[in-house]
This record gives C-alpha cells, structure tokens and sequence, in this order.
C-alpha cells in the first residue's frame, strides 16, 4: 500500500469533440512509455471514437499531452484528499467536480469562477436535474449512499427534502437562444401562464417588459429575453431560485433592477443560488460566495462559504487562506499601473475632434454634442440600452451617415475604424487560423502583437477550431483579436465582456489598455460591467435621455465626473475595496451610501 503522499490522483480528460483518432496516426498511444512496457495505459485504434486513458495507469509524463495534434488530452495532478470529495463524473477521461455549494435558507448564495469549471454542474445536481454519482460513473450509487456521504452537512438536510418532493427547484439558463424554440406565443400570455405568485404586473412594471407583452418571443432582443427568462422564473412558486448569469445583455440600470427582483424573492424557508460574472452585481446580490477553482474542462473543486468581500476577493487573488492553498500563480488587480499620465513626458499627442451631429432612425432621435479626444485613451460609453451608443460608434465609424453635422450640412472627419461589433454571430465556415489569416495577416506575424494580444487571449489553442464550434467566450476573444489587428487610427469596440467569465473579462481589459497605450491609438469601448468599466475609462461619455426615443451623447467628460453623473440618475453609489482597488456597490440605504449621496459624490476615486 502506498503512503498518502505517494498516491496523489490524477485525472485524464480527452475532449472529444477535438479527438480525431483515424487523423493523427495514434501519437499518444505509440509514444506512451507505460504502453511500451505492454501495459494498455491507452487504448485506442483508428476506428475508435475517442482515446481511452487509464487514469490507474498513467504515471502522468506528459507525454501523451505534448504529442497530440490536436490538443485533446489533459493530464492534471490532484491532492490525493480530494478523491473523497468527488461529487460527480460524467464518465471516463470527463470533468470531475469535487464538493458542492452549500446553500442556506433565508439567504442568496453567490457562485464565482471561471468558465468550464463546474458551476452549471452543480446548479444541476441542486436543482435535482443531475443525480450526483460521486464519482462512481460505472455504477452510481442510490439515493441512500448519496445521503450517507453528505452526513452531518447542511447538504444532508437539504437533498433529504430534494428526494422526499418537498423542495420545488426552478432555473433560469446560461444560454438564452434555445427559449423562442421552446415556447411560443406572446410574452404577455405566456407570463400570465407562469404567475403562480400573481407578482406579474409588479415585475413586469421593475424589469420594464410592459411595452413588450404584446409581442412575440421570437421577436425579442437578448436583453428583452433575458428579463423575460427573469421574470417567468420569479413569478413561479418554488423553494429553490436558481439563475445563471442573469446580467447578460442587460445595461448597469437593468443589471440592479434584476437584483432586486432576485432579492425580493427570499423567504425564511426559500433557498436562492446565483451564478454571475460581473463582480460588481454578484457583490450586490449575495449574503455569502462559494469559489470555484480548479483546470476549465478537466475538474473544478467548490470552497467553503465565505463572506461576501472574503469570498471575492478569494477568487481575485487566487489564495484561499483557510486551506493555505494557490490556485493560480497572478492576482487580478484593479488598481490601474499603466496610464496615460505616466507617458514620458514630452510624447506628443494626436488631437482629434468630432462635430455635432444628429441622426434620426426608425423614430430614435440621437444627438451628438461636439468633443475631442487623443490617442493613447480609451473613452468608455454610459447608459442604458437603446440610448444610441451603438448608433454613435457607427457614425464615427463612416457606417452611418449623420443627418446633420453641426449647423452645416457637411461631412465627419474621416478616420480609419477598427470596429468589433456586439453581435459575434459568424457565417465563417473556416478554422480560426484561417480566418485570422485572412484579414489580420500582418498582425499575426508581429511578435510584438502575438506576445500582447493573442497570447494573453489565448488566441494559439483556438487556432485549429473550426469558428462555428467555439462557445460565445471563444468568439469574443477571436472577435477582439481581429479588432485590435486591423490597423486604425480608432478602435470601436462594442461590449468586450459578454460571454467571458470574470477572470477573461480582466484579462481583456489589460490586453485592451495596454494595446491602445503602447501603439498610441485610441478606443471608444461600450461596457456595461462596471468594474470592466472604470478599469478600462481614461474619458466618459454619458448618455441622458429617452431610451429609443431621444438621446443625447455628452462630450467626454473626466472618469471620476462622467461616472458622479451617471450614477447620479441611476441613485447608485459605489466604493473602492482597500485591498483589490474593486469598485463595491453600497447597499440601498446603508450608512456609506447616506453619506456619499450626501456629499454628492457618487462615485469614489480614492484607493
């Protein structure tokens, strides 16, 4: 028998939508030294669906890992103490979770992590959709064993009720795009179906779905699904309230309003679980954060309940203090190094300017008050859904002609545009190699703009991907490539956070800043995760106005004045955290939030 530090577990994941078995002349299984000594550690022939790994066998060299070409296998060491915490497997050489969130009653527990690391998993298995197997794929276990192995924790309790049909879970989805194939009618019949709570008229008159009940489903914008899938969950009766990531498409107003409605939903009795990316509303929303950390795609291990500023700032400096354990080598800092003002002095900049312009479209109205702006800044866009920011960008970008420029009828100054776009819907049928190649050539082969922009985004692993299979994350870091690639004088850059996880979203902020800083160009970026927001903002321009009525575009404005302005209307103020520099929303008339709206200051600079 092995002693405990000579048995750390391993696990072998092989992803088999990546696993061409009849196209790579079976490396991993000819170069295995385990296999050499007639051993089967990996069975696989030309026929064969996909590789199979003996994660008993495998004495973890790598080997296998660096020989294929397509990158299919990952070999991770384990703590041996985690294989007794295995909560569930979905089969040999698959992703493996270890442990679960523990929710409590009365209260909203916040999940925080990356991508691929298990989160919808264990929504799942809480939501009694997936039947935890601890890890026994071959032959799970029965509902007994499960509670034996969940004795004397709160989990006990809760999946005893589960089982016996007394708690009622419901689950707003990640993905939105499947609900118009789903149901169909109109949003205001099929609302009134779900109200069980009879809370539709209130809800619907919060989350602003009355100008859109009479229309169908299937006519929806992803913001207007969003609050829909909101709402129909809300107004069911249920013990259990599960919604992962409900802030996707929706503005920073929207964002809050859907945190109240999640919030309103507690009871003594009701159980309330949240997955969410923007760390500002997660920070907002929960009573107590459960991380999740771990290798995206092959395991994830939960952590304890931790406090609300705790637990995010566990996941930030990637340290849990409790088990002395690093889960990744960097900390996700807040606090912004490079800037504008710490340029050499005497570097000269480029001045731009644009004029008033005004356009009308489909009965919007959209004004543009003159401004300027120089190169090496980046001027973040404030305000909610269908004041025209888009309708703006693409006027700067020459996409769409103004109706009126000043008080001449005369043209915009012409500048060279990158522009990314917010859908990230692709036609392109190629692999992702192919594409890059196509229209960033010139980039790709600079070592400059490999080493700041593709490697941080991880550009080379997506490179022999076909662009129809890569998930909406995967896009957006294509979509941003592609956008920084193209020369310009001005980078247009529609919503760089949607689809990424809270790790990624830093990560591209950094790739964003420091690009426009070092090439000396410059970025009108619309964003409505906050953090993301004053992270990347050297300039604010802030909208005011009639959402799809008439709006106006303020000139650029400082960060710390455009953002006092805009949280002003949105009766919101926010903090710093002393030790990740994180912008913190105060809680709706909690004592710093009295104080800041008194003193006028909405927003506060100081670290």
């Amino acid at each position: 028998m092995s002693s405990g530090r000579s048995s750390r577990s391993r696990i072998a994941v092989v992803a088999e939508d990546r696993c061409r078995p009849s196209n790579c002349g079976l490396q991993c299984r000819k170069r295995c030294p385990v296999n050499a000594t007639g051993r089967q550690c990996i069975e696989v022939t030309p026929s064969s669906r996909v590789s199979l790994i003996s994660e008993d066998l495998c004495i973890g060299c790598g080997i296998c890992v660096k020989v294929c070409p397509f990158d299919a296998i990952q070999i991770v060491n384990l703590l041996s103490d985690l294989d007794k915490e295995t909560t569930h497997r979905y089969g040999p050489n698959s992703f493996k979770l270890h442990r679960l969130p523990v929710p409590k009653p009365g209260q909203v527990l916040g999940l925080v992590g990356t991508n691929g690391i298990g989160k919808s998993t264990a929504l799942k298995i809480l939501a009694g959709k997936v039947k935890p197997n601890l890890g026994k794929f071959t032959d799970p276990p029965s509902w007994d064993e499960i509670l034996r192995n969940f004795r004397g924790s709160e989990l006990q309790k809760y999946f005893t009720h589960l089982v016996e049909d007394k708690l009622k879970a419901t689950m707003k989805p990640q993905y939105l795009d499947h609900i118009p194939k789903s149901v169909e009618g109109k949003v205001g019949d099929l609302l009134s179906k779900k109200d069980e709570r009879h809370v539709k008229d209130l809800l619907c008159d919060i989350l602003e779905l009355n100008q859109v009940l009479d229309r169908d489903v299937s006519a929806l914008s992803g913001g207007e699904l969003q609050r829909f899938a909101i709402a129909a969950r809300a107004m069911e009766e249920a013990n259990v309230y599960m919604f992962d990531e409900p802030s996707c498409y929706l503005d920073v107003k929207q964002r809050l309003k859907a945190a109240q409605v999640i919030r309103s939903l507690l009871q003594p009795k009701n159980y309330v679980i949240v997955v969410e990316h923007d760390l500002s509303i997660l920070d907002y929303l929960s009573d107590y954060i459960c991380c999740l950390y771990g290798t995206p795609g092959a395991y994830g291990v939960v952590t304890l309940p931790s406090s609300v500023r705790e637990g995010i700032n566990i996941f930030l400096n990637g340290f849990i203090p409790t088990e002395n354990l690093r889960f990744r080598e960097e900390k996700l800092t807040f606090r912004v190094t490079e800037s504008t003002e710490e340029i050499i002095e005497g570097q000269t900049y480029q001045y731009y300017q644009y004029p008033t312009m005004t356009k009308t479209r489909c009965g919007f109205k959209l004004s543009v008050t003159e401004g300027s702006f120089n190169d090496s800044q980046i001027i973040v866009m404030l305000g909610e859904n269908g004041t025209g920011k888009t309708t703006f960008i693409r006027m700067l970008a020459g996409r769409l002609k103004p109706d009126k420029v000043g008080d001449e009828e005369v043209d915009v100054p012409e500048y060279t545009v990158s522009y990314k776009p917010q859908e990230l819907i692709s036609k392109c049928s190629s692999t992702v190699r192919d594409l890059l190649f196509e229209k960033i050539l010139g980039s790709c082969t600079k070592a400059q703009f490999r080493s700041d922009v593709m490697k941080p985004l991880k550009i080379e692993e997506l490179m022999d991907r076909q662009v129809p299979t890569l998930s909406g994350g995967e896009l957006q870091r294509v979509a941003l490539c592609l956008c920084l690639g193209k020369p310009a004088d001005i980078y247009l850059i529609d919503e760089p956070s949607a689809h990424l996880d809270s790790e990624q979203r830093l990560l591209a902020a950094k790739v964003i800043k420091r690009f426009i800083l070092h090439e000396k160009k410059t970025a009108f970026v619309v964003e409505h995760d906050f953090i993301m927001a004053t992270y990347l903002a050297d300039k604010v321009v802030v909208f005011d106005g009639k959402p799809s009525v008439e709006c106006i575009a303020n000139a650029p404005e400082s960060l710390a004045s455009g953002m006092n302005r805009f949280l002003s209307r949105l009766d919101v103020t926010f903090r710093k955290d002393p030790t990740t520099y994180r912008p913190r929303i105060n809680k709706l008339g909690s004592i710093k939030d009295a104080e800041q709206k008194a003193a006028g200051c909405y927003y506060y600079l100081e670290y």
